[in-house]
């Protein structure tokens, strides 16, 4: 009986001592909720375990310190995972570590704060990034434009933009949607809290946004943005001090020859694009490709473009999938226009048939940002009015992945891309 318990006792020792790494493989065969190990990542790293991030790896494994916590909550939020040893572990990072495989073990450190910049009620709209923060489980605040213009950014580490007007046109849907209720009193509200801001106009209140959101990146933050959240921002910027808003927006009229003073050296991702003058036409500028395209949806896909793990870590984290084709979807603002790109900002998603952009990243100062184009990954042609997406029917989704890699993104030890 003595032996028998000493039998016992060692192999729970044995397992306690070898079975120390919680291993959350990331491909399309090997896990059944891809979002969600997201979240489980993030649960860990708010309870101070340390995880590794297995960049071209199993889809992009994660590794996290054993804790039966970490194992219970993957239970019950449906993710797979499996409990390996230190040993097996260590052989995975060897593997890894082989300069002749294009992977990575990149270390993360804290979970990032994260604000969503959005209006409190969000409509007419949903938004992708705040439905898959809130299906994966990870805590955001919603701020809006008194906490930025109040300095409040600097409590975060991740900042999205919501689908948004930098521009103060309300987004364009005058042409559409100037009778509709909701537009009739979002641009009373938008008018009123201006006013209580201190600014005569909308798009005055939104330039400062801009502002203090760039000063933001600049000072080491990061920024991600859908849709028009992208373009608008840009534009804003460009605008600054120039009045490119019809009297339906504004009360009074655009400056006749505004095109021209525009400054593109003020923008983040964006050069000589042109600007729509007409206040119906549904878009802003050049820059988006959605009345360009001439892509049946059947064949509307974009690839995610490889890089060099070891020497550019940044690009791979954030092209992290269990695919490199990723079904296409639109928006507002659907891609970008190469043409109008600047030089130094990186292609990590495109359709090379139409020759667009769907997924685009860059630095500002001490800071990143990430451009994604289109509304949501699991919903064509999203209008207002539609019902939002249930996440809980695509629980594998490569497009939404693209969103989480960058929530991610700011946990990780980063070193310097060469690209």
């Amino acid at each position: 009986m003595k032996k028998l318990l000493f039998i016992l006792a060692f192999l729970l020792m044995s397992n306690s001592i070898w079975a120390s790494f919680i291993y959350i493989p990331m491909s399309h065969d090997n896990q059944k909720n891809h979002l969600k190990a997201y979240g489980i990542v993030y649960f860990a790293l708010q309870n101070g375990l340390k995880a590794k991030w297995l960049l071209n790896y199993d889809g992009g494994a994660f590794l996290i310190e054993n804790n039966p916590i970490i194992e219970n909550e993957s239970k019950i939020r449906g993710v797979s995972y499996q409990i390996i040893s230190d040993a097996k572990s260590q052989l995975i990072l060897q593997e890894i570590s082989s300069p002749s495989k294009n992977q990575e073990a990149v270390t993360l450190e804290k979970a990032p704060k994260i604000a969503v910049y959005s209006p409190k009620d969000k409509m007419p709209w949903d938004d992708a990034v705040t439905m898959v923060l809130t299906y994966a489980e990870i805590p955001f605040d919603v701020i809006y434009d008194d906490e930025v213009l109040n300095d409040k950014l600097l409590l975060y580490e991740w900042l999205h933009l919501h689908h948004e007007d930098f521009t103060g046109q309300y987004g364009r849907f005058y042409g559409a949607f100037r009778t509709a209720p909701w537009y009739i009193e979002g641009k009373k509200l938008a008018e009123k809290q201006a006013k209580e801001l201190g600014y005569s106009k909308v798009s005055q209140l939104k330039l400062d946004v801009s502002k203090k959101i760039r000063d933001y990146v600049i000072g080491g933050g990061f920024m991600f943005a859908m849709c028009s959240a992208t373009d608008s921002f840009d534009i804003a910027l460009a605008a600054e001090g120039v009045d490119i808003a019809e009297s339906m927006f504004d009360g009074d009229p655009a400056e006749s020859n505004y095109q021209s003073k525009i400054d593109f050296s003020k923008t983040f991702a964006f050069r000589n694009f042109d600007l729509i003058r007409n206040p119906v036409v549904y878009e802003f500028s050049s820059i988006d490709m959605t009345r360009k395209r001439r892509i049946p949806k059947t064949s509307d896909y974009f690839s995610l473009i490889e890089f060099s793990a070891k020497w550019d870590p940044v690009p791979t984290m954030l092209t992290q999938n269990h695919t490199q084709l990723v079904k296409g979807f639109m928006g507002q603002t659907t891609s970008f226009d190469r043409r109008n790109i600047k030089p130094n900002v990186l292609v990590m998603g495109e359709n090379k048939t139409n020759r667009e952009a769907r997924y685009i990243h860059g630095t500002k100062g001490k800071g990143f940002f990430t451009f994604y184009g289109g509304h949501d990954p699991e919903d064509y042609t999203h209008r207002v009015g539609d019902p939002k997406t249930e996440l809980d029917l695509h629980p594998t989704s490569p497009g939404y992945r693209l969103i989480l890699n960058n929530v991610l993104f700011p946990s990780a030890k980063k070193k310097k891309q060469k690209t």
